[in-house]
């Protein structure tokens, strides 16, 4: 085997099994011991890989592969970027990390179009702008999270096309700190088409979910150990809902807190909700949940009692420009939102869950999380893109703006 197929194979062998020893190594490919430590210098040097005692393991995890004789071109593909970089910049540099987050979720590569206002029944309209760059709600809820200075760990699935290396590529360069990322050799990775109003930001989205509706049973408990490790379980619904109530229940069973957003809507969502500690609806949702149709905090309030009543731990309404309502059984806190420039609310949604849930897994209150996640999306809605998410230095600026005596409590 000459050197490169075997730094190919090593890098397969951990991008699988997590670590391994020099011994292990030289044993597995016939060389010596010497050899092996030389190649592991190699990767090491290139950022794939971290050298430890005795061996080496992975930094971050890239495509599952079938065999450790597989040599999977997405592995490929890796090790010949890496020989590229000169230097592989740290992904929290100066950051003091608390909490880790586990998320679920989709990757979609998003197309928006930018346009003066939403097109009628056959109509067609000019584009101001259109852009084709990474979104779902998992790979949006993820950076956020990874913004927060908390341990970000991303599982998404992605199909056998040329975005599956988008993927690959736009996760690698982020703050999240590893991911393991499924490939579907027969379907396509997710799209979504998505209007952007020029003059208020509100936008339409349309979903093709493409490989994010086959995450197997397998790769769920594959992913157990993650879970284990982790204060938070961070999930959504545009993954198969199998999938999903799956690794809900796994992370349910750990003792580690679930946050779902139940976006988009399904009426099966019902199944899981005794094993969810936080339940994050927006409006829509949670009327369709409940019920109740909400048209403002009186009527928030009557379809939060509703969804309580499901056997849900919290239940918090986004609201958009009217903040959020949290409903614990006991009490309801009415978080109001911060003025905000509107550019695109795509991703206003992700960037709550995210910053929520980031918040939560470091040990603050519902409250202060809940205030830290609205200013985190006001700032998240002044920029363009549903995966633009804002630095946590700004966050903490905005976030000095709130008036504590503007947030109300009532007992139900």
């Amino acid at each position: 085997m000459l050197n490169k197929e075997r730094h190919y194979a090593i890098l397969a062998y951990l991008n699988r099994y997590e670590r391994a020893t020099v011994n292990h190594l030289a044993r597995l490919f016939g060389v010596t011991k010497e050899t092996i430590r030389n190649d592991l210098n190699t990767l090491s040097r290139e950022g794939g890989i971290e050298r430890c005692h005795g061996g080496a393991i992975i930094k971050r995890r890239i495509f599952h592969t079938q065999s450790v004789n597989n040599l999977d071109a997405n592995i490929i593909h890796y090790f010949d970027a890496a020989l590229a970089r000169k230097k592989v910049k740290p992904r929290h540099k100066g950051r003091k990390m608390k909490g880790k987050v586990c998320i679920l979720g989709s990757f979609n590569v998003d197309i928006t179009a930018n346009v003066d206002r939403f097109p009628q029944s056959g109509e067609s309209i000019f584009s101001e702008n259109t852009i084709i760059g990474p979104g779902g709600k998992g790979a949006n809820q993820a950076l956020a999270v990874s913004k927060c200075h908390v341990k970000t760990h991303f599982v998404a699935k992605v199909g056998n096309d040329q975005f599956s290396q988008m993927a690959y590529e736009h996760l690698s360069s982020s703050a999240i700190d590893s991911f393991t990322l499924y490939q579907d050799k027969e379907k396509k990775t997710g799209t979504a088409l998505i209007y952007v109003c020029q003059g208020d930001g509100e936008n339409m989205i349309a979903i093709s979910p493409g490989a994010n509706q086959f995450i197997t049973p397998d790769e769920v408990e594959a992913i157990t150990p993650e879970l284990r490790q982790s204060d938070i379980f961070l999930t959504q619904l545009e993954n198969n809902l199998a999938a999903t109530f799956g690794a809900i229940d796994i992370a349910h069973r750990n003792g580690v807190r679930v946050v779902l957003n139940p976006a988009p809507y399904s009426p099966d969502v019902v199944n899981c909700l005794q094993n969810v500690d936080f339940l994050t609806p927006n409006e829509t949702e949670a009327s369709l949940l409940s019920g109740v149709q909400i048209s403002d905090i009186a009527s928030a309030k009557e379809a939060a009692r509703a969804i309580k009543a499901r056997g849900v731990g919290h239940v918090i309404i986004t609201m958009g420009a009217k903040g959020a309502l949290i409903y614990d059984g006991a009490q309801f806190i009415h978080i109001p939102a911060l003025k905000a420039v509107c550019v695109d609310t795509t991703g206003a949604g992700d960037a709550f869950n995210g910053a929520f849930t980031a918040a939560m897994a470091k040990g603050e209150s519902i409250i202060q999380a809940a205030k830290f996640a609205c200013a985190f999306a006001s700032l998240a809605v002044e920029k363009e893109g549903a995966s633009n998410m804002p630095e946590y230095s700004d966050v903490l600026t905005r976030l000095a703006q709130y008036n504590d005596k503007n947030i109300i409590t009532e007992k139900s």
